[in-house]
């Protein structure tokens, strides 16, 4: 019998929209490397493996290339994958342990909300290489880094939008990867927002929920609102609701399982 093993959506509604995410419900602990061979395998951004514990479920994150602290899209992707598929009950929170700690995941509505660990800006950085590698914009606004990834604000939407980056620089960067982002010219929304990781093997993620732990923090101070609504502004487009929780981030999303099989390689 091959481990269930599902490609979700997350971040959108229709399918083939948002963030796709395989998600492999495990039998048994696995070998880190096993996992990241699955991972690579997916070629994916993100694999999510999940394990039945005591008091949830154990939810490892693997990029094709590396393993991850934080990962919103493919949390996603495992809770609605878990009330799909009747692991869980259908008012019953989704509760993961994972490298930041525990999650959790609640449906609300027709979305599902994730708590998530705040990730706001600790300081500013020097944006010389940083700024090179993305072109050498010209309407910056600000730059700032938190524990995983750089975060530069241009002047408009346009802008974020026109970014054409060099992922070879980008890659040689010492972070996680690279949040852009301005305010939005969409009423529906508050902000605009593309991520770059090309070192850990994404050029460009199509919505990243770990991003929005910073951007939440980081557009609640400038805006003065705790609740916003956030577009990730790739090719594929994702909507992540916001919500700043003190020192937590509830982050809002729907997602669509397109895909449901087996690994059959154990």
């Amino acid at each position: 019998m091959g481990l269930p093993l599902f490609i979700t959506d997350a971040f959108t509604d229709v399918a083939f929209g948002g963030n796709p995410a395989a998600v492999c419900l495990l039998d048994r602990p696995r070998e880190s490397a096993w996992m990241q061979a699955v991972a690579t395998e997916m070629n994916l951004s993100e694999t999510a493996f999940l394990l039945r514990e005591h008091a949830g479920w154990r939810l490892r994150w693997f990029t094709p290339r590396v393993e991850v602290e934080l990962c919103g899209h493919a949390t996603l992707a495992g809770a609605h994958v878990l009330w799909e598929a009747n692991q869980i009950g259908s008012e019953e929170l989704a509760v993961f342990d994972t490298r930041s700690g525990r999650l959790t995941c609640a449906r609300r509505g027709g979305w599902i909300e994730m708590d998530f660990p705040a990730e706001p800006p600790i300081g500013p950085i020097d944006p010389g290489a940083l700024l090179a590698a993305l072109g050498k914009p010209a309407s910056l606004v600000d730059h700032q880094r938190n524990r995983m990834d750089y975060l530069v604000e241009l002047a408009d939407e346009a802008a974020v939008r026109a970014l054409t980056p060099d992922m070879r620089m980008l890659a040689r960067l010492p972070m996680r990867g690279v949040i852009v982002t301005a305010h939005s010219n969409d009423p529906r929304f508050d902000f605009v927002s593309r991520f770059f990781a090309p070192g850990v093997g994404i050029d460009e993620d199509p919505v990243t929920g770990s991003a929005h732990c910073c951007l939440a923090p980081y557009w609640a101070q400038k805006l003065g609102k705790r609740e916003m609504v956030g577009y990730q502004a790739s090719t594929r487009g994702g909507v992540v609701r916001v919500s700043l929780r003190n020192d937590r981030v509830a982050l809002g999303g729907q997602a669509v399982t397109v895909a449901r099989g087996q690994l059959t390689v154990d």
